[in-house]
């Protein structure tokens, strides 16, 4: 692969991811894309035409985190940055509102969704947990907007959906919900859906464009991420089997996704090649643990790297795969 010209002189490796991921955010924000996933994902909206979902139930304009948000302003009330427990922050990805249409032409529900993207399966913690953590805080982060005093029932749900790539084979396209469900342990009492159905987490974990799914979100979302899929293929791929439009920063956007991903790579190897990496074993070691699904350690084992020469390799690939 060559890098081009403009991510060699500009870009450093930590930029260089900054930037992809903020790319890779924008994309997503996109009001079709995120139709797509809504109608795949949530309940509310599988019997909701994919246009209508785009133009008639996503509220404004999603709200996209940046690198150097503080404050930001405000979309629909939902900035992208907030205080957790012990003044922690929390920084989301997308965050909108959503609304839902019922049976009375004059009543709805208004959800609210946020949309993280994960390139690192396995951070060292459960993203199932992080994502009940990122849903808690924002149902908890209502009060005094959305809600006052014990004003409970403008409680609005709160959905968020994990997109997650690079991940074990076993996972790979399959998309699954952590609900809160009623459950009579004694009697058959039956409470509102609407009162105790306020938390929902989605974890959506890709796999290859070329895998044979059938789920419309998982094969738009593969061929989106894929790094075997030049930026030309995707713009067509995405208007003619998804009807997003290829408008000019669409394609802008997508194509610019795919110059970082390619450059961060070579990036990555560069700086390992000036600590005395090898590029042909560090691609050896990728190939060993995308084809065998080997962990990192086990890849750099198989290869047959020198013990001590084994941390250098490791920090260079875990580099790649942030």
């Amino acid at each position: 692969m060559e890098l081009n010209t403009l991510l060699t002189e500009n870009i450093d490796l930590y930029d260089g991811k900054k930037m992809y991921d903020e790319i890779c955010k924008k994309i997503l924000s996109n009001k079709m894309i995120l139709a797509w996933i809504m109608k795949g994902c949530i309940s509310e909206y599988q019997d909701i035409e994919i246009k209508d979902i785009a133009a008639k139930y996503i509220e404004g304009d999603p709200n996209v985190g940046t690198i150097n948000v503080v404050t930001g302003e405000n979309i629909q009330g939902l900035p992208t940055e907030e205080l957790s427990i012990n003044n922690g922050k929390i920084f989301y990805d997308i965050r909108y509102q959503a609304i839902v249409p019922t049976p009375s032409e004059d009543d709805f529900i208004r959800l609210i969704i946020n949309v993280e993207g994960q390139n690192k399966y396995n951070p060292g913690y459960s993203l199932v947990k992080r994502g009940i953590h990122y849903a808690s805080s924002t149902i908890s982060g209502q009060y005094g907007t959305e809600f006052t005093k014990s004003d409970y029932q403008k409680i609005k749900k709160v959905i968020s959906i994990w997109i997650c790539r690079n991940v074990p084979k076993y996972l790979e396209n399959t998309i699954t919900s952590y609900d809160m469900k009623e459950n009579n342990i004694i009697g058959g009492v039956q409470e509102k859906k609407e009162n105790y159905d306020l938390l929902s987490v989605v974890m959506i974990y890709l796999g290859q464009a070329e895998d044979e799914v059938q789920s419309n979100v998982l094969k738009m979302l593969n061929a989106l991420f894929s790094e075997e899929v030049s930026a030309s293929e995707k713009i067509t791929f995405l208007s003619t089997e998804f009807e997003i439009s290829a408008t000019e920063n669409f394609e802008s956007e997508v194509q610019i996704m795919c110059n970082f991903s390619q450059g961060i790579e070579e990036k990555g190897i560069e700086k390992g090649i000036e600590k005395g990496i090898e590029k042909g074993t560090v691609a050896s070691i990728i190939n060993v643990m995308d084809n065998l699904k080997l962990s990192i350690e086990e890849a750099i084992v198989a290869v047959g790297v020198p013990e001590s020469e084994r941390n250098n390799y490791m920090t260079t690939i875990v580099g790649l795969a942030k």
